[in-house]
């Protein structure tokens, strides 16, 4: 009780300004929390029925009982829902065992092998007697997670290869790596899409077709690497110079002394904006839309086409909120954790 009365003093009540703060804080709680509570959870409809949701007060859960397949699988086959569910659960589950430090080792590329292997089966299945399911069919929240994983992958490490490049001795090897760099953030990601979706194809040879969901990630690919290269060039400008004439001081040859010395300090420095980064990019896969690809937000707004359940855009978006801030508050927790470990 003691702890709890000094934490709200230090806390709450440290100064006339902060006290004001606080009592005004619980002015607008005590305004506003017991409505949405009502709301929410007094007044809402929790059974999928559109007539009911229309004549009660509260919100419609309703819609999220009667479209939640939907929104998280999109328009997979509805009695193979089974795969892309238990395909969500184990790529979740390999980021939280990628997330513990203990498991740091080598054999975590085979985990991730593995892992991936069996989701790509579930997904696509054509074996083991799991019928084809082609991926212009995957959507919602899978296709959302699998679009991140893929994405920040491949383009964390081709982000490093950039930053070093803007950063080298050699003229040739900055001046592409500056080009591309600001090339690809001189542009929305919008326009990468359209260019992945609409214009690439007419530039291949005839008979050749790349698949639209790979077209988009390699988009996103390429979008991503720019502005992480960035990031992690900002870390390498802040290590001290001391630590560069040191590493050069072991003689070790310029990718040893890169990995073993420069590197981890760099991306120490630079795990804040990195997770910044990479939280932007989880929520940026939303923009799929535009090329006929329906991640987890689009699913939504297709759901509130349907004329039975219009105008209940609210609960829909309360719902795709929630489950965003879950994973991007999961990763921002995570990367506090990670930057006071030593």
């Amino acid at each position: 009780m003691k702890f709890a009365i000094q934490w709200i003093r230090e806390n709450l009540f440290a100064g006339w300004v902060s006290s004001a703060f606080t009592l005004l804080l619980i002015f607008v709680l005590w305004k506003t929390l017991p409505p949405f509570i009502d709301w929410a959870f007094l007044d809402a409809v929790w059974k999928p029925d559109s007539k009911a949701c229309r004549a009660g007060e509260g919100a419609c859960w309703g819609f999220i009982a009667e479209k939640h397949r939907f929104i998280l699988f999109g328009t997979y086959p509805y009695d193979l829902h089974w795969r892309p569910a238990v395909a969500t659960v184990l790529l979740i589950g390999l980021w939280i065992f990628s997330a513990i430090r203990l498991f740091w080792k080598w054999w975590l590329t085979l985990v991730w092998l593995s892992g991936l292997t069996t989701i790509g089966i579930l997904m696509w299945g054509g074996i083991l007697g799991l019928p084809y399911v082609e991926n212009e069919r995957w959507g919602g929240l899978i296709l959302t997670l699998l679009l991140t994983t893929f994405g920040l992958a491949i383009a964390f490490p081709l982000s490093i290869l950039l930053a070093l490049g803007r950063r080298s001795d050699m003229p040739v090897i900055r001046g592409l790596s500056v080009g591309y760099i600001e090339l690809i953030r001189g542009v929305p990601l919008i326009s990468l899409l359209f260019m992945a979706s609409v214009m690439l194809p007419l530039f291949l040879p005839s008979g050749v077709t790349i698949d639209k969901l790979l077209r988009a990630q390699i988009a996103m690919i390429l979008f991503a690497a720019a502005y992480l290269a960035e990031v992690v060039r900002g870390g390498l400008q802040a290590i001290p110079r001391g630590q560069y004439d040191a590493a050069h001081a072991l003689a070790l040859p310029y990718w040893r002394r890169t990995y073993l010395i420069i590197l981890p300090q760099a991306l120490r420095i630079s795990v804040p904006p990195l997770m910044n980064t990479f939280i932007a990019f989880f929520k940026d896969t939303s923009l799929v839309l535009i090329i006929g690809l329906f991640d987890l937000l689009s699913t939504i707004k297709i759901s509130l086409n349907e004329p039975a359940w219009t105008g209940f855009g609210i609960e829909a978006y309360v719902f795709a909120s929630l489950v965003y801030f879950v994973f991007c508050y999961a990763m921002s927790r995570y990367s506090r954790g990670l930057e006071h470990q030593r």
